[in-house]
Order: C-alpha cells, then structure tokens, then sequence
C-alpha cells in the first residue's frame, strides 16, 4: 500500500454524510450482548463487507468466565390505570433495563420506583442501564417522566425471553501478503447510542471496504462483537491467531465534536501506539494521548498479562468524559458527519503509516554517500518538494542503522512520512539502503528508549 491509497483525495463531506446515514441506519436496532439485535446489526454489517458470524453457546467455559444465557425482547411498556403506555419500549429501546427478565403484573407506583432508573441532573434524558449477570427487571425513563406519575396502580409489562442460546460475534478478514495481522475491533452490543458503538461500527465497516480495493502488506481482521465478553469468547477461541496480531485498535466514539485521543496499549511503546501519536501529532489538530489504563474498552481484555497484544485504543473523547455518555442524548444529532469523516481519515493514515513502515540498513555508512553522482538530485528534481525529499534522505541515510524504523525517523525529524518512504525507494533503487530485520517484536531501538 502507497502512502494516500486510503486517506487521500477523500471528499470530507461526502464521507462524512455516508458514515452518518449507516450510523443512523442502524440506530433503531436493540443490539445487547446475545440476541437477535446483535445478529441483525452484524447481519447489516455483512450488506456492505463479507462478515463470518460465529455462535458461542450459552454455558461455554471461556477463561473465568461463562457465555450468558440468550437476550431477546419483544415488547415493554407500564400503563397507567387509564390504560396509556406512560413508558413504552417502542418509543424508545433504551426504556427497559437490558437483560431485564420477562415480568408482567400489576403494582403500587412506590414498589414500580424500586425498579426505576433516571439521571436527576438531566431530567430529560434516559439512562442506559444493563443487568448482564444478575436476573433482574428494570425500567429506564427521564427524571420529568418519573416526577409527573401519579399516585396509583400501573401494569407492568416486559416481554422478553432469557434462555440457552449463544454468543454472536462477527469477522471480516482480509487477507494481505504477510500472515501477520492487523486487527481493528469495535464492540457492537449497545441499542440505540450512535457515538458510544455505531460511529466506531461505521467507521471500521468503511474502513473494511475500501482496504479490500487496495495492495495489503498485514492481514486485516475487523472484529465486531460484544463488549468484554465477545472479546473475551475471541481470545479464548483463537489463542493461535492472536499470536499473528502485530497491530491493533480498539475504536469507540468516533463521531463526537471532541478531538481525537489515542489510549497507548499496556506495552506502551509499541509501533501501534508510535504511530497513533504520529499522526495525531502530525494531524494540526488538538488531540490527547493517554497511557493505558485497565479501564475502559476492549484493549483491557487484548492487552491483559496473559496476551500483553499490542493493542490501543483510538476515540474522540473518552467514555464517561462527555455528559451524553450512555444515555438518550447520545443520539443522531450528537454524531456529525464532519468529526465521522475526520476520524476515518486519521485511522487511515495510521494504516498507511503502519502499512509502509519498514527498518533499513546504509549500505555505506562511512559518511554520507555522494548523492548527486547516483542521480539521486535529478530523480526527484520535478517535485516542488524537492528541499523536503533532499532532508529526507538524509535523515533515512543516518538512522538507517538496523536500529531504526522509518515511523522513528519520522518522530525525530518530523518530516512528512511520505517523504521519507519516497526517500528510502529512491535509496533502495540507488542501492546504498536493504531491508533488515525489525530489531524485536515490540519496536525499535528508538522506541524502546
């Protein structure tokens, strides 16, 4: 892959338009951690790249953990006495408790509060709440909806069905010439919260397709699964296909206003997380780093003591650190189409960066070739940018010692990386660099220090 075969040329509103109306197609569906929702959701994953589902039975042994039993609804509303539906699951399929155990009776409005979630200092969003592991029943409404409901006795009603079933996740894997893999995962189990799932959904689907119609060095496996516990069933299921990931990232929140963030991965100075911070850097924009943390998204499970992958975490902001976070107001207005396009055009570049990176050797490193002789000045002599590549290939000439990646000599300089790989061509070309091994699995020397 060149550098720009993903990112370039891209027409920003166009994109973000078209990640916006996938996110917006998929808003409705209530996705949970097993269930019909999340086989619809891959299902229409799988109408725009090739998608494997997989089915884990409930009960599996999966490290220390047990596949649940199988989540399905179909109905939810409390009615009044008046028989109007004060809270309904078909307005909105945040309104019920996920995992919520079928119950249907009447009961006092004191004993319906017990089971009754609000966000008080918001009184007009619903929370998202969720009862996994522990069978319970639940409903979720805005502080006004609670506040306005009169003394009396209300029909409760959540008709849903918790039995033995199984697990699904999905893959699409792209093959590249190396077995060695890349993997992009994004968890696929939230209903109806467009940044906090679908804009990370969106963003790896297009990501997925367009790296199908070019030239790949890493084989690309795009994982869309459940959080924690689809990770977890992955792992458990392919601890020999995760020896093969070199790359990886998490994406989560990928459509707010906020700018970009990186979470490094558990090793901290993988190539993944150079990289990352590269092209953040490079990008002009305000964004943070972060070190890793054993909070927040999927990396946890990626990057725990037994794998140790080098896996981060690419967002906007951070889960939990915007308001709207796991409620109502994480919805299609929320995501805009501009940050969606932004952020798929970074993840972009980090691939191609990933993609081209490479460790050489000077060939002649008793001081500096004479690059004129070689024909080298005249070779880039019809680019505006000729000073530019010029600086290149002499900062790849010196750091091309075995010890150093192009991706480190990019961080040093801070020269364009296209640069840079059109410098090492031309020096290849010139024979004065080879290829050499990357000094170990976890980065280069400069990397390490």
């Amino acid at each position: 892959m060149r550098i720009g075969e993903l990112s370039a040329n891209q027409d920003i509103k166009s994109l973000g338009g078209e990640l916006h109306r996938l996110v917006e197609d998929w808003f409705p569906i209530c996705r949970s951690i097993t269930g019909e929702g999340l086989r619809e959701q891959l299902r229409r994953i799988g109408a725009a790249i090739p998608v494997t589902m997989h089915e884990v039975p409930s009960g599996t042994q999966l490290f220390d953990w047990t596949t649940p039993k199988e989540w399905n609804i179909r109905d939810a509303y409390v009615m009044d006495e008046a028989g109007n539906r004060v809270v309904d699951f078909q307005a909105h399929n945040l309104h019920v408790l996920g995992y919520s155990v079928p119950i249907k009776r009447a009961m006092s409005l004191e004993e319906l509060k017990q089971h009754c979630f609000t966000l008080p200092d918001h009184a007009d969003w619903i929370p998202y709440r969720t009862s996994y592991y522990k069978e319970q029943w639940g409903f979720c409404l805005t502080q006004r909806q609670l506040d306005t409901l009169p003394d009396g006795t209300y029909e409760v009603c959540i008709d849903s069905r918790l039995a033995d079933g199984a697990l699904t996740y999905g893959e699409c894997v792209i093959p590249g010439a190396e077995e060695a893999e890349f993997l992009i995962s994004a968890h696929a189990c939230h209903p109806s919260l467009a940044n906090d799932n679908l804009s990370a959904l969106a963003v790896a689907t297009r990501i997925a397709s367009a790296l199908q119609r070019v030239a790949r060095r890493y084989t690309y496996r795009f994982l869309f699964a459940p959080g924690a516990i689809g990770a977890i069933a992955w792992l458990a299921r392919n601890e020999d296909v995760a020896r093969r990931i070199r790359h990886g990232l998490i994406l989560a929140c990928l459509g707010d206003s906020g700018p970009s963030s990186y979470k490094r991965s558990r090793r901290g100075n993988s190539a993944i997380d150079a990289c990352a911070t590269y092209v953040l850097e490079q990008s002009g924009h305000p964004h943070e780093i972060m070190d890793f943390t054993p909070y927040g998204y999927d990396e946890r499970q990626y990057c725990s003591p037994g794998f140790n992958l080098p896996v981060g975490c690419f967002m906007r902001t951070p889960p939990g650190r915007y308001a709207e976070y796991h409620s109502s107001a994480d919805n299609l207005e929320f995501v805009k189409p501009a940050a969606l396009a932004d952020s798929f055009v970074k993840l972009a570049r980090i691939i191609e960066v990933i993609e081209n990176d490479g460790v050489y050797r000077n060939l002649n490193p008793k001081c500096e070739p004479q690059l004129g002789k070689r024909g080298l000045y005249t070779a880039i002599g019809g680019r505006t940018d000729t000073k530019a590549l010029e600086m290149a290939m002499l900062w790849v000439l010196n750091f091309s010692d075995g010890d150093h990646s192009l991706l480190d000599i990019a961080r040093r300089s801070r020269l364009d990386f296209g640069n840079l790989r059109a410098a090492a061509d031309a020096l290849l070309d010139a024979r004065l660099l080879e290829p050499a091994p990357a000094p170990d699995s976890t980065g280069s020397q400069e990397r390490r220090n």
